[in-house]
């Protein structure tokens, strides 16, 4: 294996060890690890670096994996390694207070409502979600940081919460809805992050173009002494005609050295 091959192949053990330590309620176990870089020999220091790879992504070594639950629960006594601030700190801080208006709930009536909502009761859904609103919150946490805002995050939780409670007729047993539900919350955050991150690929490939339609477009400018044409940038630059209509109008017609006479356009 050459040693580019190696570093993709590297690339690719980060990605699905953070995905791993993800699904687990951001916990991840050295077996675990082990075995994801199992052909790679690591020193030391390489190890120090991996190990505050997943501290920066806020998922915590364990000896063995625990519930999902009880992952979530862990939160409230972890320190972040990176402690939100800003607009996010700002916004969690004031929906948990919110939140401590609602009422509070025993073990007892938790599963008394899951076995309920099972069986289609509307208000004992409505209780089920009221309940698992703090958990949603906490899993937000785990994912802040990643180019989402901490609003956008919960909200997209509560959605696939208030989606998770009608389906829970699903389930063999009481036990299982509580896994069932923090996983399709966490789910549902992991797409906004991905959907997100492919949205800004988008977007920044666009402000490429137009850039490189504007320095070509001023550099012609000076060389001919005139407003140039999109077939001259098309020539110039190698884009589409297309691309370079498409950028025009991402500028918002500001490229002053083209010909935007509507025949170019």
């Amino acid at each position: 294996m050459s040693e580019q091959e190696r570093e993709v192949l590297f690339a690719q053990r980060l990605a699905e060890m953070k995905k791993l330590g993800r699904s687990q309620g951001g916990q991840i176990t050295d077996d675990q690890i082990s075995e994801l870089f199992g052909e790679f020999v690591l020193p030391e220091e390489q190890l120090k670096l991996l190990h505050g790879y997943l501290e920066q992504n806020h998922i915590r070594r364990s000896r063995e994996i625990e519930s999902l639950p009880e992952a979530v629960d862990a939160l409230a006594e972890w320190d972040d390694p990176e402690p939100m601030e800003g607009e996010d700190r700002k916004y969690l801080d004031l929906y948990l207070k919110e939140l401590e208006e609602l009422p509070t709930y025993t073990d007892g009536q938790k599963r008394a409502y899951t076995i309920s909502a099972m069986a289609g009761d509307a208000e004992a859904s409505q209780h089920l979600i009221n309940i698992y609103l703090k958990d949603v919150a906490q899993i937000a946490r785990l994912y802040s940081g990643q180019g989402v805002l901490m609003e956008d995050l919960i909200g997209e939780g509560n959605v696939a919460l208030i989606t998770g409670v009608t389906m829970l007729d699903s389930q063999e047993s009481p036990d299982d809805c509580e896994g069932m539900l923090i996983k399709l919350i966490m789910d549902a955050m992991e797409e906004l992050i991905s959907d997100s991150g492919s949205n800004a690929e988008v977007e920044a490939k666009a402000l490429r173009r137009v850039n490189t339609v504007s320095a070509k477009a001023d550099e012609l400018y000076e060389t001919l002494g005139r407003k140039v044409t999109i077939a001259e940038l098309h020539a110039e630059t190698g884009l589409s005609e297309k691309a370079i209509r498409d950028a025009i109008r991402i500028s918002g017609f500001a490229l002053d050295s083209i010909d935007l006479t509507e025949e170019q356009i």
